[in-house]
């Protein structure tokens, strides 16, 4: 079911910020294709890859238990990179310094040229950025969302590209937020973040007093704190 955001907090809102990863673009069919080019790039059916499934679903724990460490700023940003792939390297038997280097640089100039988006982004952009101030709000490395962004065609709807790397804090930490309010310019009260993570945009986000939109196209959360919960980006022209 939709629910219409009232017309005295829809009048109010001026700037919408957007998680990218998971929200806009889409990570989880980029994602795959690039490993599986890679997985042939590197001859990895031959030699003890039986499953392009399993090797994908590994690296998705990997990757997801690395993020946690960097949120948790037990991790940096250069070990997260090649960490992931050394785990997924040494699961599968593999020497795993030497690959994973390699997969890990391959993987990087790879992933973020891919153009995958979620059904509906690009339209959804187009209508929002008529009447709406757009931003992006991002854990991702400053580096390679702006790749992204560009390669998709998307860069030029957004004023404001606001990464952890730049703003000195990680999704959830409500600062990320602040920082991204004060650099445009905006209110709280007239502020809309739409994330597709519970945990990571929307509790961050109503911590900082922002109206929150939860993108959840599996259907797999509850709204918890979250102002709205969405299935389809498209539902946003609807509701504003």
């Amino acid at each position: 079911m939709l629910f219409l955001i009232c017309n005295t907090v829809k009048d109010k809102i001026k700037h919408i910020f957007f998680d990218l990863d998971r929200t806009l673009w889409d990570f989880d069919r980029n994602t795959r294709e690039a490993l599986y080019e890679l997985c042939e790039k590197y001859n990895l059916f031959e030699t003890g890859v039986n499953d392009f499934e399993d090797f994908y679903n590994v690296f998705n724990d990997k990757n997801d238990f690395c993020w946690q460490l960097y949120r948790e700023n037990r991790m940096t940003k250069n070990h997260l990179r090649i960490a992931r792939f050394r785990m997924v390297m040494k699961h599968y038997g593999y020497t795993p310094n030497g690959m994973a280097r390699k997969f890990a640089k391959d993987f990087l100039e790879l992933s973020p040229t891919k153009t995958g988006m979620f059904d509906g982004a690009v339209d959804t952009l187009k209508y929002l950025n008529k009447k709406y101030s757009l931003h992006i709000i991002t854990n991702g490395f400053e580096e390679v969302q702006h790749i992204k962004l560009k390669s998709a065609g998307i860069d030029h709807f957004f004023e404001h590209i606001i990464t952890s790397e730049r703003a000195g804090h990680k999704k959830p930490d409500e600062r990320i937020f602040t920082f991204a309010m004060q650099l445009s310019n905006a209110k709280a009260e007239e502020s809309l973040m739409v994330g597709d993570d519970p945990n990571v945009d929307i509790i961050g986000a109503y911590a900082a007093g922002m109206h929150t939109v939860l993108f959840d196209p599996n259907d797999k959360f509850a709204q918890g704190k979250a102002t709205h919960r969405i299935t389809h980006l498209e539902e946003l022209i609807q509701m504003l």
